[in-house]
């Protein structure tokens, strides 16, 4: 069988066994029967008319429309996309129709009687443009195929529905100035989403929307080109292009979109510098060299390196006074100061001053020179300057053997201004401390003030100040050195302390010793010292001589061999020592040569003088060592013997930390006074004279003192036993102490107030009678109060104005006290 059926003017077929025919512009498609649906066993015969497979070859076929669907269907009903037939249906309702694969059912569906397709959602090819589906007809009863299951697809068909669209938009780029008409500048890309292969769907054409007449656009490529000629920047440096893209080649319904180009002029050296102005300026004479006198500045409209600019002077200077360099970051001229300023020799300088760019494109030489002049007008200031001197080091030189007063030299100065004033001349002496010249105020004239001296002094740095005299705080400077040349007055000497010796087994003609000398003069040509040796008198020529060695230097030689230190242990050599002069000085240095035993090796191990006193005394050097360990041992222990003796004279001596006199507390608490007797018990004060039981009879007692001086008697109290011993060791001390001064003194303690328990110590209180006055009993006391005793102990009837309660006896030390 065969059938054709057109859908919308497409005649379309689905091949099951690749095998098409054309009917006319129609297609008629076969196919390979299936099996039978319904019918006997297996092996029994194909039942007449029914469904089955045969071994026949039977022709059947699908027949349906043709499969293609547009994109962006709008309808309110399921768009029709086509129709599927079964040779094998009959029109009875007993084929059914299944649909699967790709959008199914959720896309397409199928009427399971009819077999027509539908599309239930807006399709987009952008999205998918196929759909893969699997199509078979069923028996309705049994649900068994009743034709194989076939594969066809459904292609969705495009519509111009997306415009073109520019993804690297909005653009930005860049063209160099002055450029010829049709320079390159940009492509532009526009990509449309629509089938290239359908239609003109996706042809794309560019046109310019905003930008001319500067730019034009390729219609095909996107290429954007300047389309004029030397577009300036300085005029306009920006420009910004609207480009647009349309599909269906242009033509008019097509989709359209647009972006954005933004154009740069980049800059060319194609503008030469200008000076807008000529400059004045007014310069100080005494402005210092280097400095800043003037700036000048070209306009340049370009820009980075293309307005670099250099400047230079062309005219106005022929002496090299300014120097012009360019500021590299402003790009100004800075003029500078070159060599000093006069008022008086030259008021105001006109400068031309040319500025010229320092990298000249060649494309643009044409334009005219890339360079300006100017002219810089600087007028000089006139200031009041100080002296100038004719040089600002002066060197001068005189011989350290001139007398005093003589002339060195003499230094000029003037005064630059147009006054001209008179200059005085002065040393400054923080130069010249020592006052060794003297400058003529008046001339200038330097001489010699003291006595000169190379040898201390040989380069004199001196300051000379020269002011003017109608204003003295004009001061100018120059430094002078004075040098003093050499005369011959220091004769040479032995350049170090020589100690030579001679091996009693030397050799005739050995060398024992080279010497040179020195001198203090600097003679032009070099030292010349001339050696000889002297004869002593005592036969020592006979045995040394002396070879000069025409370098400054002389060699000691022996004239003989063989020496014997006990014949002779010392020998003196004077050697005379001069100079070339003029005049030629000399001094004579005596060299002491020592015989001396020397080993294999010529070393010396015992000499001279040392030698011959242990022969003298007949002693050998190990009988010398042990007198002197001998002596080292008794000096030792008599030094034992000194310590234990010192020792047992110093029983009572105390440590440090019991010495009152060195240990003194302070306490801020307030007391009360003189009436606080609750503090220490004064009784242990006032009876020192008390004693222990038991005490020996070389212990000291003051018993026979007054009734009158005892005071009451105290309270129970404390043992002062701390307090007497102290004072008993002291004393002690004092008597056995040989450095102590040869007299007593006399100490008092001022224990005064009415309410003291010591009461008053003033003589002013003191009883009248002499009968309250009777101190003989000093005299019986011992001679260690033979002083008191002295001055007190005989009753002249005198009054005595001394109350014995505030003196305190001290024995030839005034740190000890013995209080009664």
């Amino acid at each position: 069988m065969s059938c054709c059926v057109v859908l919308r003017g497409f005649c379309v077929g689905l091949v099951l066994l690749s095998l098409w025919s054309p009917c006319y512009g129609e297609l008629t498609l076969n196919s390979v029967p299936l099996a039978p649906a319904r019918g006997p066993s297996r092996g029994g015969p194909p039942r007449q008319g029914g469904y089955g497979w045969g071994p026949a070859r039977s022709r059947r076929s699908w027949v349906w429309n043709q499969f293609f669907v547009l994109e962006e269907y709008t309808g309110d009903e399921p768009l029709y996309v086509g129709k599927l037939h079964s040779d094998m249906d009959r029109g009875d309702g007993q084929v059914t129709y299944v649909l699967s694969g790709e959008g199914a059912p959720s896309i397409f569906t199928i009427d399971p009687n009819t077999g027509d397709i539908h599309a239930t959602k807006r399709l987009d090819r952008e999205a998918q443009a196929y759909y893969t589906l699997r199509a078979q007809a069923r028996d309705r009863a049994s649900a068994r195929p009743v034709e194989p299951e076939s594969q066809f697809v459904v292609k969705v068909q495009d519509i111009n529905d997306n415009e073109p669209r520019f993804l690297d938009g909005p653009y930005a780029a860049s063209v160099p100035e002055m450029s010829p008409m049709g320079t390159s500048v940009v492509t532009v890309v526009a990509t449309d989403a629509d089938d290239p292969t359908y239609g003109n769907s996706a042809r794309v054409v560019y046109s310019i929307l905003q930008g001319q007449p500067y730019f034009s656009v390729e219609p095909k490529t996107g290429l954007i080109r300047t389309a004029l000629a030397d577009m300036d920047r300085e005029s306009r440096d920006q420009y910004l292009l609207v480009i647009q893209a349309k599909d269906m080649v242009g033509q008019m319904g097509g989709l359209s979109g647009t972006t954005s180009v933004t154009v740069t002029l980049s800059d060319v050296n194609d503008n030469p510098p200008h000076f807008y102005q000529s400059y004045q300026y007014l310069v100080p004479e005494s402005a210092p060299l280097a400095s800043l006198v003037a700036k000048v500045k070209a306009v340049d409209s370009d820009l980075g390196s293309n307005a670099d600019v250099d400047y230079s002077i062309l005219d106005g200077d022929p002496l090299g006074m300014f120097r012009i360099v360019t500021d590299r970051e402003t790009q100004e001229g800075l003029l500078t100061l070159q060599k000093v300023l006069d008022y008086e020799a030259r008021p105001s300088y006109t400068l031309t001053v040319e500025v010229t760019n320092r990298y000249v494109d060649p494309r643009f030489v044409a334009l005219g020179p890339f360079s300006d002049r100017a002219t810089v007008r600087l007028l000089v200031k006139n200031v009041d300057e100080p002296p100038v001197f004719s040089s600002d080091l002066a060197k001068m030189a005189v011989s350290e053997a001139v007398d005093v007063g003589t002339s060195v030299g003499r230094v000029s100065a003037l005064d630059p201004d147009s006054t001209n004033s008179p200059v005085r001349y002065s040393i400054d002496r923080n130069t010249d401390l020592e006052r060794y010249f003297h400058i003529d105020g008046s001339t200038g004239e330097l001489r010699t003030a003291r006595l000169l001296d190379r040898e201390l002094v040989s380069l004199h740095n001196i300051t000379v100040t020269a002011s003017e005299s109608l204003d003295p705080s004009q001061v100018g400077t120059s430094v002078v050195l004075i040098s003093v040349t050499d005369v011959n007055d220091n004769a040479p000497a032995f350049a170090i302390d020589y100690q030579p010796f001679v091996c009693e087994n030397a050799r005739s003609g050995q060398v024992i010793e080279t010497i040179s000398a020195v001198d203090r003069d600097e003679p032009q040509t070099g030292h010349r010292f001339l050696f000889s040796l002297l004869s002593p008198g005592d036969g020592a020529t006979a045995n040394f001589t002396l070879r000069d060695n025409q370098d400054n230097t002389a060699s000691v030689l022996t004239r003989r061999a063989g020496f014997l230190r006990r014949e002779r242990p010392l020998h003196l050599l004077p050697v005379l020592i001069s100079d070339a002069g003029p005049p030629a000085l000399s001094s004579t240095g005596t060299l002491s040569v020592r015989v001396c035993a020397c080993d294999a090796d010529g070393g010396r191990s015992l000499c001279g003088e040392e030698s011959s006193l242990l022969r003298a005394a007949g002693l050998s050097p190990a009988a010398l060592l042990s007198i002197l360990a001998c002596l080292l041992l008794l000096l030792g222990l008599g030094l034992l013997v000194a310590t234990a003796r010192r020792r047992r004279r110093n029983p009572f001596t105390l440590d440090d930390d019991r010495d009152v006199r060195e240990n003194i507390v302070r306490y801020d608490d307030e007391g009360g006074g003189e009436e606080d007797t609750e503090a220490f018990d004064m009784a242990a004060l006032r009876h020192l004279n008390a004693t222990r039981d038991g005490e020996g009879a070389g212990t000291r007692r003051y018993d026979n003192a007054p009734e009158l001086l005892a005071p009451p008697p105290p309270p129970p109290a404390p043992d002062n036993t701390v307090f007497r011993e102290f004072i008993l060791s002291r004393l002690l001390e004092a008597d056995l102490d040989s450095a102590a001064p040869p007299y007593d003194s006399l100490q008092t303690y001022a224990f005064e107030g009415s309410g003291s328990a010591a009461e008053s110590l003033s003589s002013l209180e003191s009883p009248s009678s002499e009968s309250e006055h009777a101190y003989d009993f000093l005299t019986e006391w011992g001679a260690d109060f033979g002083k008191l005793a002295d001055l007190y102990g005989h009753s002249d009837g005198r009054s005595s104005k001394t109350d014995l309660r505030s003196v305190g006896v001290v024995r030839r030390t005034p740190c000890v006290s013995l209080l009664h």
